[in-house]
């Protein structure tokens, strides 16, 4: 049975004439359950990697929107989590706070294994779409954008995603 870690931050920043504007973010991953009875060090890796990338994109979204880059019309993020497609996120390894950790074998093994089932991917197509997503190769992945790799990868062998929109503009 898989281990379901959910991670959420919320902050508020206060305007003129007693207004506010705040942001939230919610992020939910399975882990290896093995994780808390072997290696509970890298499940705490697992959670403050999970709290930085919500601490950035929250900060991300205050910093557009007091710069007045706020969405003209509101943004459905209901279901994120269905389609994690090829959008590199603020905390592919670019900022500290735990999201610099290189991917484990582990990772990287479970994506190659992923990416053997499923049709049309192979190893060396998983190479470009993580060179698409994260602007690096497998190898230079971060604990994080192994995490979030995964989780497109499983979206895809459960159907929820299309291989062919992930896989646009990459050589075969």
């Amino acid at each position: 049975m898989p281990l379901t870690l959910n991670v959420g931050l919320s902050k508020k920043i206060g305007q003129a004439n007693y207004g506010s504007v705040g942001a939230s973010c919610n992020v939910e991953i399975e882990l290896d359950p093995m994780l808390l009875r072997d290696d509970l060090d890298g499940f705490h890796a697992q959670v403050r990697n999970a709290y930085a990338a919500c601490r950035q994109a929250v900060q991300d979204e205050l910093s557009r929107h007091e710069a007045g880059e706020v969405p003209t019309e509101p943004v459905n993020e209901t279901n994120t989590s269905a389609a994690p497609t090829a959008r590199p996120s603020a905390t592919n390894g670019r900022h500290g706070n735990g999201s610099s950790h290189t991917a484990s074998s582990k990772q990287l093994d479970y994506i190659t294994q992923l990416a053997r089932q499923i049709r049309g991917l192979g190893i060396r197509r998983v190479e470009s779409l993580a060179q698409k997503m994260f602007g690096k190769p497998l190898a230079g992945l971060t604990s994080l954008d192994a995490s979030g790799l995964i989780d497109t990868l499983k979206a895809v062998k459960a159907g929820d995603v299309d291989i062919n929109d992930l896989l646009e503009d990459v050589a075969r």
